[in-house]
């Protein structure tokens, strides 16, 4: 396992050598986009108000509370993941037509995001469930929102970050899907389990 900083915008040579495993921390532009994001701009065909071509985009529904001396300006109380499993059916195409470099969300994504990670050169990633405080503490100011008719959740959230992390990649840009391995590594542990305990059993009861 090896440690990254990443700075916005994100190149694909900066993350052609990170692999599954690794640990990134992430410093620059942060803008949340959850499910209704998704479903605005590929299957509705609305173009995003703000430029995520090599960025990162954070399956995340924050809340915010505006700040009473500078209306229209937002501070983030708490940000914590989403399952991200929720926009697979939505996230190849969304790599592909807005650019987006690092994904971070919670939990694994599947073989159309393995795909698109592999092909148009992105990374998802996880932050730890439960520390919504402390994504928030890592969060240095609220630049802009976008889309706030869809709700506080679902609106883009437009965040300046520093030191954002840690971020366990899932999937790589070689397609490498650590939650996938990991799935496969215990159902064959699991398995073998199973059969030592049915011997035990058999054994033990004499069946």
């Amino acid at each position: 396992m090896s440690i990254h900083h990443l700075t916005t915008p994100i190149s694909s040579d900066d993350i052609c050598n990170i692999n599954a495993g690794d640990l990134v921390f992430l410093t620059g532009t942060l803008v949340t986009a959850r499910d209704d994001v998704h479903l605005r701009v590929v299957k509705q065909h609305n173009p995003l108000p703000v430029d995520l071509y090599n960025g990162v985009i954070f399956h995340a529904g924050p809340i915010m509370a505006e700040l009473p001396e500078q209306p229209g300006r937002f501070e983030v109380i708490s940000v914590g993941p989403t399952t991200s499993m929720r926009m697979e059916k939505y996230e190849h195409e969304f790599i592909e037509q807005v650019g987006i470099r690092l994904i971070v969300g919670k939990g694994g994504m599947g073989s159309r995001t393995e795909e698109a990670c592999k092909k148009y050169g992105c990374l998802h990633t996880v932050f730890p469930g439960g520390c919504a405080v402390l994504a928030a503490s890592k969060v240095r100011t609220v630049r802009n929102v976008y889309w706030l008719d869809l709700g506080m959740p679902e609106a883009l959230w437009e965040m300046e970050v520093k030191d954002f992390g840690p971020l366990l990649v899932s999937i790589d840009t070689k397609g490498n899907n650590l939650f996938e391995k990991q799935k496969v590594i215990y159902n064959n542990k699991k398995e073998q389990e199973l059969q030592k305990l049915n011997r035990y059993i058999e054994e033990a009861f004499r069946i």
